[in-house]
């Protein structure tokens, strides 16, 4: 649960501003839940629309709590439905009007078997360039450098999945630690490889001419997916001796 500092008594700033918080306030009651956002996702998200917080004379930003939960409440919808910014906001109007809103809900991996409904509208899981840099906290550069070497690709419609957001993300983690893009382009290789391999086995499967076998071929590729995934985390901790929580 999101928590805001409360005004306190014997601040006479508090008092007059009615329990209105400073941009740094928010970010550090974000943070718990959001450990990535940072002032300029914040700022990002206030120029697209999606928040409007009160400005001082002196042009400071100041938040109230309700401005602080749509903040979160945007925050959310993209880390758990990788939705663009414009479908967060038309959720969020309908939700203020007082209409019932079904978002679009990720299938999911649970024990081998899909749980959860595939989005009916694909374009849901896929986001725009401005909203990956801002996602991600990076910069053009950055991204422009990281598509040279292949380790994130823009499809046709010159838009990104939404998976994008979470190698941008790593990548830059893994700079702090001096690991360079050049340096990924093994596990990029590797990456694929263990989806080409997935592939092959699915690819009879999607060819059929039954439905319903093409269905389970997708339901196949996540499992086969899943599995790759976690063999690969667990022969990397073999490799280094070392076990993650």
């Amino acid at each position: 649960m999101l928590r805001t500092p409360s005004g306190g008594a014997g601040s006479g700033t508090a008092a007059a501003d009615s329990g209105l918080m400073s941009i740094g306030t928010v970010l550090n009651a974000l943070r718990d839940e959001f450990p990535e956002v940072t002032i300029s996702k914040i700022r990002f998200l206030e120029s697209e629309g999606l928040i409007e917080p009160q400005r001082t004379p002196s042009g400071y930003r100041k938040f109230s709590p309700e401005d602080v939960e749509r903040l979160a409440q945007v925050l959310r919808m993209q880390r758990d439905h990788y939705l663009p910014l414009k479908v967060i906001r038309e959720h969020l109007d309908a939700m203020e009007r007082g209409e019932a809103v079904r978002l679009p809900a990720l299938s999911r991996q649970r024990d081998g078997e899909s749980v959860g409904e595939p989005s009916e509208e694909p374009t849901a899981a896929r986001i725009g360039r401005a909203e990956l840099l801002a996602a991600a906290d990076i910069g053009e550069k950055d991204l422009e450098e990281w598509e040279s070497y292949g380790l994130i690709t823009a499809l046709e419609e010159g838009v990104y999945d939404a998976e994008a957001v979470t190698v941008a993300s790593l990548i830059a983690q893994l700079g702090r630690f001096g690991i360079e893009p050049r340096h990924l382009r093994l596990m990029k290789a590797a990456a694929d490889r263990e989806a080409g391999l997935v592939d092959q086995v699915v690819a009879p499967l999607k060819r059929h001419r039954n439905p319903q076998t093409r269905t389970l071929a997708e339901a196949r590729t996540k499992e086969l997916a899943g599995l790759t995934v976690k063999l690969h985390a667990a022969l990397v901790q073999t490799a280094l001796g070392v076990r993650l929580p």
